[in-house]
């Protein structure tokens, strides 16, 4: 835990390099007065279910919190954190790094009986996602967590890539954690944006979307599969092996409508060009309706192409 601490004189001494993660954390509201209209360069499109959005600046070692306010996305607050004792990036498992990229807290654990480190609660987060397994990323068990109930709070580098928060300051958000719900966007650090360069990409990405809904419904197999990648790769099957899929899943079904709701639309903070789209996916057939959570991760190519490359449900 890197602590430091002489019970005999019940004196507490902070490393200097903790002292200076704390101040830059608590200072770090990086917004310049200029700029005082930008926003967040990740979050497009937020839908009602959705309240609050996570960005963790890794390099700053704090926790932002993001809501939806009439005007926009707006910041609510924000609290010092500890990420990986090896930095952030994670390719492997055991590699004691924070992971990069766009996650989902996906329950919430009771720790009354598990280590002391993980302190008051632990939110799972759904590392490896589509995208890291795209990439062939390993391991597991990235969790979002307190710290000992006994100990001090933790060094900015100090879990096995984890996000560690103040219990206090966890405890505080326990009513936003929302699980499958709740965005954590953990980037490198938090970049801004106008907020008229993202609606530009937000209705870029909302056109593609759009194309790839009404391909399904029309039971359009051409411009449906002209949306996927050459790259694209799913559960083991590559492009082909996906259309060859595709073509009997279209050939079988009786669909009347596809409709998509809770649309949320996210920029990748660490991969350019990369946005993940989730949404309540809802058929209608003639046997009835079919509702799923679905994920597609699309590039946004040089040339305004949209292109998927992963996709997943839930």
């Amino acid at each position: 835990m890197n602590r430091i601490g002489i019970a005999a004189s019940i004196i507490f001494f902070v490393t200097p390099d903790l002292c200076a993660a704390q101040e830059e954390a608590t200072s770090a509201l990086a917004v310049p007065a200029a700029d005082v209209d930008a926003v967040p360069a990740y979050v497009l499109e937020l839908p009602e279910s959705v309240s609050d959005v996570l960005i963790a600046d890794t390099t700053t070692g704090t926790l932002h919190r993001f809501g939806r306010t009439a005007s926009g996305i707006a910041k609510i607050d924000q609290r010092y954190m500890s990420i990986g004792e090896n930095g952030v990036g994670k390719k492997r498992a055991w590699d004691r790094k924070t992971p990069l990229g766009v996650y989902f807290i996906t329950e919430q654990l009771d720790t009354s009986n598990l280590d002391d480190k993980y302190g008051v609660a632990a939110y799972p987060l759904d590392y490896p996602n589509a995208w890291d397994r795209y990439n062939q990323r390993t391991g597991n068990g990235i969790w979002l967590h307190g710290v000992d109930r006994n100990g001090s709070q933790r060094p900015r580098r100090d879990t096995d890539g984890c996000l560690a928060l103040p219990n206090d300051e966890l405890s505080a958000l326990a009513d936003t954690l929302k699980p499958l719900v709740t965005p954590v966007i953990v980037a490198r650090e938090l970049v801004w944006t106008t907020p008229d360069e993202l609606e530009n990409i937000r209705i870029e990405f909302r056109v593609a979307l759009e194309m790839w809904r009404q391909s399904l419904e029309d039971n359009d197999l051409l411009t449906y599969l002209s949306l996927y990648s050459d790259e694209f790769r799913h559960r083991g099957m590559d492009k082909e092996a996906w259309a060859s899929y595709r073509l009997a899943v279209f050939d079988a079904r009786d669909l009347e409508s596809v409709d998509l709701e809770d649309v949320l639309l996210i920029a990748d903070p660490e991969e350019p060009g990369l946005y993940l789209s989730r949404f309540t996916q809802e058929f209608v057939t003639g046997s009835g309706t079919v509702t799923i959570m679905k994920r597609l991760y699309w590039q946004r190519r040089e040339d305004s192409l949209w292109k998927i490359v992963a996709e997943d449900s839930g």
